[in-house]
């Protein structure tokens, strides 16, 4: 569970409410994914796509790239498709980085739209679960089956009406006519990326957008400098890991608590802190003495002002959009700061060019920045309007067809069939 030796040889009481959703629906399940360990939530230093049990996930388009974020396993396989399909989690960025960096459609749904029941916890208002696909169509058919009320998580309970039938919202003219906003103060990426967005611009237009360039938050410095979604995570992370433990079935190494977890990564250091690299767990013990407190209740209510009533909210209707477009590496910037609320659909837009300068230069053990490495375009709005966001990702993946533009590096692509080794 969660790449954690921690947990290994427990004994959940049930499937997660999706899982079962998709067993229904008569998907197979061919394998598990690596992931970053405890989805990030150990240690900000570790290299992502690390875990324990599992070791380090790569990017396929560049060896030794980096996959970005937690669901990076999921990102992977699914490029290269070893899978049709896979889910990924997300806290802050763990669908929408690891799919733009896989060259993959990931689609960030509300919190609330999909069930977390069963699903390891990091954070209970911001977890959220959604399908990572090789295409718009194929993450839309996922999202159908997964989401929907369930009684073992209240978020769920609130969804405003009927969930819409997502197949119906692939029509390749839905961008006629949409106002799509450009928040110029995210966008920090290398040049590569900008320019790449902003030659995407004239296709939105093409396909009958308008852009409304420097469509900027109201709130945009205050976000980004704000500390209180850390203080949210750390307490919720703690408590819900708690809460989560207690109701497995058997966990044969006996951990209860963020305490037993630290203790437990110290006496087995040699599997779950191996150096040079993977020796931090300092998230971990920063969160350890974390309470609900005032000052928790406060973070909470800050992060909810900042990320959705004077965040993407006030946006939207300040310039009159219909969704906001950004860089997906920008699009987590803002993520990183408030991930409360936005709902985010990405689709390929790019790679990196043959001449980039590959950082780091000696990977430690990741490159971050390499040829060929890919990125994406997310489309962000507010609670409950996926499918709105999807029919304007379908139209421009429709018009594009980035991901079609560039393999995996050689290595990385794999030849033995499922049927060799079922």
């Amino acid at each position: 569970m969660l790449g954690s030796y921690a947990l290994l040889g427990s004994v959940v009481p049930r499937d997660a409410f999706a899982a079962a959703k998709l067993r229904e629906a008569g998907a197979i399940f061919i394998g598990k994914t690596n992931l970053s360990e405890w989805a990030g939530a150990r240690s900000l230093q570790l290299p992502r796509g690390f875990s324990g049990r599992g070791g380090q996930t790569l990017c396929p388009y560049y060896p030794n790239a980096d996959p970005c974020a937690s669901s990076s396993g999921s990102g992977a396989a699914t490029a290269i498709g070893l899978a049709a399909g896979s889910l990924g989690s997300e806290t802050r960025a763990s669908i929408v980085s690891p799919s733009s960096r896989n060259n993959i459609v990931g689609i960030k749904p509300t919190v609330g739209l999909v069930s977390r029941s069963g699903v390891v916890p990091y954070s209970s208002h911001q977890d959220t679960l959604g399908p990572m696909c090789r295409s718009v169509t194929d993450a839309a058919l996922l999202l159908n089956f997964i989401a929907g009320p369930d009684p073992r998580d209240e978020a769920t309970l609130h969804q405003p009406g009927i969930v819409p039938d997502y197949m119906k919202a692939l029509n390749k003219n839905s961008l006629k006519g949409a106002r799509l906003g450009v928040p110029r103060s995210f966008i920090r990426n290398i040049k590569a990326i900008e320019e790449t967005f902003n030659s995407s611009l004239d296709i939105l237009q093409a396909l009958g957008a308008e852009i409304v360039d420097h469509a900027d938050f109201p709130n945009a410095e205050e976000l980004l400098t704000s500390k209180a979604e850390k203080l949210v995570m750390a307490v919720d992370f703690k408590v819900d890991i708690r809460k989560y433990i207690s109701e497995l079935v058997e966990v044969p190494t006996g951990v209860k608590t963020l305490a037993d977890l630290i203790e437990f990564n110290k006496t087995h250091a040699d599997l779950e802190l191996p150096a040079p690299f993977y020796t931090d767990q300092t998230r971990f013990m920063d969160a350890e003495p974390a309470q609900v407190d005032d000052a928790y209740f406060a973070a909470l209510a800050q992060d909810f002002d900042l990320g959705r009533t004077r965040g993407i909210d006030a946006t939207l209707a300040k310039f009159n959009l219909d969704a906001i477009i950004l860089p997906t590496d920008a699009s987590t910037s803002y993520c990183d700061a408030n991930a409360t609320y936005d709902i985010q659909h990405l689709v390929p837009l790019g790679f990196q060019p043959d001449d980039v300068e590959i950082l780091p230069a000696t990977p430690s053990p990741l490159h971050s920045q390499a040829p060929g490495i890919p990125f994406g375009i997310a489309f962000m709005g507010t609670a409950y309007s996926e499918f709105k966001l999807i029919s304007y990702a379908y139209a421009f993946e429709q018009a594009t067809h980035v991901r079609l533009q560039r393999r995996a590096y050689d290595d990385a692509i794999p030849r033995t069939q499922l049927t060799d080794v079922m």
